[in-house]
């Protein structure tokens, strides 16, 4: 390290064939150097004379390539602007933290306070704003360096200098100074405020364009990759960096977490085994060692003990297989005949992963299971407010250990994958960063997600694809293991990483990223990278909270996999997901279609373990307090856990509809027995929640009431204007014991639909093997309850009547059972005429409707309507009767409607019959469902056939099944 009194330069010989590019930039580097570490500092036109050459640097850099090829060459110049950031760095922390860094140390996690942070910011102000231009600065000269006809060479002399660590440095410090907490805790005066919000973007603009750098860095390097992904998930500041020899990681489920000792270690040899350097690399490091005098050794080049060039590669030349030899005295030796990253990793991996030898033959679980799950789920849920057991105890979870048309693959555009020259300096503009973690959580880029919007962070995402995404990676070594895969797992096996994914999976949610966007894209490739290595269930597991039914993150995740459903996961032309039972694992494992169906049998598990239980507990307690057999206080969950409740059963049913629609994939579903989860699910809903009307605003109003006219507004004596009318009053939110689970039974109709519908190229009949799960489970009075209308499930008519119509088509057992019913009804007492009105519901009509039932001799009666009704109140009346009379003159609020109900069933198929029987009166549950099936078959195939083309429209209708009232 440079003497604090004298700074150590190169020789003069060394730079006598440089470009004056070369010279201006090192001789500016050489002065901030001295500027950040010596005292005095320079004064002002001095240091502005030094900022206008690495302007100067930066714009030639941005523009030329030519500029760029012969900087990037350049030792020197690599480890002058190395000491140069550093020294900023040194200084930056020291003015925001209080605490100054020193050079080749790796700085922590500081525990500062908010207010101390904040005194020191706006103390520091003007310093601060001028260190992290320059910071900027640098480290965007830094990112344009990498971009060259052959980035390996600038890759290489970074790597060798370890100019990585000085862009962890700065990670660092940006998440040390913004992960504090500075915007919310603003000082009182505006500009305090202000320049907390100036310092602020400042340090966002460090972080992105550090991101940037080590984007580029990494890019088609593996070694680079491999260091970058140990500092950030293995040697993160925050992590001991002094395990014990047994400490492992946090445990995720049943399965043992590796022990971090060993990965370390096993990780960092690999490393060291693999620092290969290419020929034009190595020969500049060479030249430049030479030319130093070694009596005069420079700390900041590593010289012989770990220098690149120093090292040869043992799996380019060495045949030997891959063998792990436990008796090995010698850690370094024993990884060497290994060859993989980590036999630690590997062990860990054989058991996590998802199929695996122990469990890629497990059946579904039986249905009745689902019973009994429920049970649990509601004694829980209401011993809520009792002393709390363990969350994770295996006896009380809720959680088992079980855990698609091809389109062209997303490719990012061919200017991103290197940042820059296009990139400018100030083009990052930082909207919010609020922070929606739960709590601490370690590793160096947990924070990032909380502190950068969607377009600063897309560097980060681009890192973490471009590291484990098997696509964009080098293919397989020689002992067949993927490097991409490697880095895979390391980042679901360490807490680091988990935490990091939990947090990028949240931010989709936060910022409401659609599935166009870049964010979007790119987190549904992690997905697909961690699919690929078997990892899905295990990061469903990693992200979840013991205290949501499904967590933020988790909905996030299912939604990525949903999608990719349909773009990336779909099952091959022949589709075979297990040619060979009895075959080696390791083959069937390799096999995509194998992988697939296993990964819908997790994720089913879990649905039925889990999801649907919770749920339904939830909708039967409502059910007990609608009964009133609970007070409405002992409701044990409010409306924001309902709410994330139903997001997650949303996203699961739309994942079963992605796969119902699929139709290779369909008789996983069929063979699960989904049917009896769907129609349990059907029913709760009933049980739940009330049927909502048609509210009154939807329908038409023909004329305003006079009653309720304003007065005119009367002219003010004052010459001060009328005070405002008071703003109306808030919506008051729905107790949570009506919550109306919006849009849900929608959703299932549309799976059921989809499970009972004839193979692609058919029109008829309906599966046969859901027809008979559906009357094996009594599911056809559910599916006719559903007929009545409801607001809060809307179009749920027209889905029921595809699903009966695809029901009765060609199912014996189906059609009898409704002609039952129809024979049942026919066949019912006929209501004695005469008597008082009697109130009854009518299907979409708010309120009750008062009807008299009269004799077959009695004469035709006019209905009487208000003048000032209008035709479409009147239309039902008119259906029913022809006879429009002058009984209007006789007034009352309520209005009797009668019908004449003698016509014989079969003798009458018209509409106008079908809606007299919907008004006839009823006493039981029965009759009602059975006037619903026969308004269905009067209605005929002109219903159904609307229904069709409206499914065909839109599937799924999340929008329009989605209660607009209730947010």
């Amino acid at each position: 390290m440079a003497s604090p009194a004298r700074l150590d330069t190169d020789p003069p010989h060394m730079w006598k064939q440089d470009s004056i590019e070369e010279r201006a930039f090192a001789a500016a580097l050489v002065c901030l150097e001295g500027h950040y570490q010596q005292s005095p500092v320079m004064g002002p036109q001095s240091i502005a004379k030094v900022m206008s050459m690495i302007s100067k640097t930066l714009e030639k850099t941005h523009t030329y390539k030519d500029v760029r090829e012969v900087l990037s060459k350049n030792l020197r110049i690599w480890i002058w602007l190395r000491r140069a950031i550093s020294a900023a760095i040194c200084d930056l922390n020291e003015k925001s933290l209080g605490v100054r860094s020193e050079p080749f140390v790796a700085t922590r996690f500081i525990d500062i306070t908010t207010p101390e942070v904040t005194a020191l910011i706006i103390k520091n102000y003007v310093l601060l704003k001028e260190a992290l231009h320059t910071l900027n600065k640098l480290m965007h000269i830094a990112r344009n360096l990498l971009v060259t006809t052959n980035p390996e060479i600038p890759q290489n002399l970074s790597a060798t200098i370890n100019f990585d660590h000085e862009v962890i440095e700065a990670i660092c410090l940006c998440v040390n100074v913004l992960s504090k907490g500075i915007d919310g805790e603003m000082p009182e005066d505006d500009a305090s405020r202000a320049k907390l919000n100036d310092i602020t973007e400042l340090y966002k603009k460090v972080l992105v364009t550090s991101l940037q750098q080590a984007h580029n860095w990494i890019a088609k390097n593996d070694r680079n990759k491999m260091t970058f992904w140990y500092r950030v998930f293995i040697e993160s500041p925050d992590v001991d960096l002094n395990p014990e020899q047994d400490d492992r990681y946090d445990m995720v489920g049943s399965t043992l977490s590796p022990r971090c000792l060993s990965l370390q270690e096993e990780v960092r040899n690999w490393i060291k085994r693999n620092t290969v350097m290419c020929r034009p690399a190595a020969a500049i490091c060479q030249e430049y060692f030479k030319s130093k005098d070694p009596e005069k050794p420079d700390l900041w080049f590593p010289h012989q003990n770990n220098l690149a060039f120093v090292y040869s590669n043992p799996d380019a030349t060495d045949e030997t297989p891959s063998t792990w030899n436990s008796d090995t005295k010698e850690k370094f030796t024993q990884d060497w005949q290994y060859g993989r990253v980590s036999y630690e990793l590997d062990t860990w991996w054989s058991q996590s992963r998802l199929p695996n030898t122990t469990n890629m033959d497990n059946p579904q679980c039986p249905t009745e299971i689902l019973n009994e799950r429920i049970r649990l789920c509601e004694e829980n849920l209401m011993s809520r407010y009792a002393p709390p057991e363990s969350p994770d105890d295996p006896a009380e979870g809720i959680e088992a250990h079980a855990d698609h048309v091809t389109i062209q693959e997303w490719q990012p555009p061919q200017d991103t994958p290197h940042y820059a020259p296009e990139y400018d300096e100030f083009e990052e503009d930082g909207d919010d960063d609020d922070s929606y973690g739960e709590g601490p959580m370690t590793g160096l880029l947990t924070e990032v997600p909380n502190i950068l919007d969607p377009k600063q962070i897309e560097a980060l995402h681009m890192i973490i694809k471009a590291c484990i995404l098997d696509s964009v990676g080098s293919g397989p070594t020689r002992h067949g293991e993927s490097l991409q895969q490697a880095r895979c797992r390391i980042m679901l096996a360490t807490e680091c990483g988990r935490n990091l994914l939990r947090e990028m999976l949240v931010f989709i949610a936060v910022w409401e990223k659609d599935e166009q966007s870049l964010i979007f894209q790119i987190s549904s490739q992690i997905v697909q990278a961690l699919h690929e290595s078997c990892l899905i269930h295990h990061a469903w597991e990693a992200v979840r909270s013991p205290k949501d039914i499904m967590s933020p993150a988790q909905t996030v995740l299912l939604r990525l996999i949903t999608y990719l459903a349909r773009t990336a996961f779909l099952p091959s032309k022949n589709y075979n997901p297990d040619p060979d039972p009895k075959g080696d694992p390791e083959i069937r494992l390799a096999n995509p279609d194998f992988r697939l169906s296993r990964m819908l049998h997790d994720f089913y598990t879990i649905f039925r373990h889990r999801i649907a239980p919770e749920c339904i507990a939830l909708m039967r307690i409502q059910g007990e307090v609608r009964n009133e057999s609970i007070d409405p206080a002992d409701f044990p969950v409010d409306n924001w856990d309902l709410e994330r409740a139903k997001d997650g059963l949303v996203q699961f049913l739309d994942f079963l509809y992605t796969i119902a629609d699929i139709y290779p994939l369909r008789q996983h579903l069929i063979d699960y027995d989904a049917v009896y989860d769907l129609l349990k699910l059907l029913e709760a809903l009933d049980l739940a929640v009330e049927k909502a009307p048609i509210p009154t605003n939807r329908r038409s109003d023909p004329a305003a009431p006079a009653s309720i006219s304003m007065p005119a507004p009367q002219p003010s004596s004052s010459s001060n204007p009328p005070p405002p009318p008071p703003p109306p009053p808030p919506p008051l939110s729905e107790p949570p014991h009506e919550f109306p689970w919006a849009g849900i039974k929608g959703q299932v109709l549309s799976i059921l639909a989809a499970l009972l519908q004839p193979p692609p190229g058919q029109s008829s009949p309906g599966n046969p093997a859901v027809q008979l799960q559906i009357v094996k489970y009594n599911g056809i009075v559910t599916l006719l309850n559903c007929c009545l209308y409801d607001d809060n499930n809307r179009f749920c008519r027209e889905r029921t009547q595809l699903c009966l119509k695809w029901l009765m088509d060609g199912s014996p057992d189906a059609a009898a059972f409704l002609q039952n019913l129809i024979s049942a009804n026919q066949n019912r007492p006929q209501a004695v005429p005469g008597g008082p009105p009697a109130p009854v519901r009518i299907d979409g009509v708010p309120g009750e409707v008062k009807i008299q039932v009269r004799s077959a001799s009695a004469p035709a009666t006019a209905i009487a309507v208000p003048e000032n009704s209008s035709g479409s109140n009147s239309g039902a009346g008119s259906s029913g009767s022809s006879g429009s009379g002058s009984g209007g003159s006789g007034g009352g609020s309520s209005r009797v409607e009668a019908f004449n109900f003698e016509a014989n069933l079969a003798a009458s198929r018209s509409q106008a019959a079908a809606l007299a029987r919907r008004l006839e009166e009823n006493k039981s549950r029965n009759e009602e469902l059975v006037n619903d099936l026969l308004a269905l078959t009067v209605s005929g195939a002109g219903s159904i056939a609307g229904a069709e083309a409206h499914r065909g429209a839109d599937p799924v209708d999340a929008d329009e099944t989605e209660d607009e009232d209730f947010i």
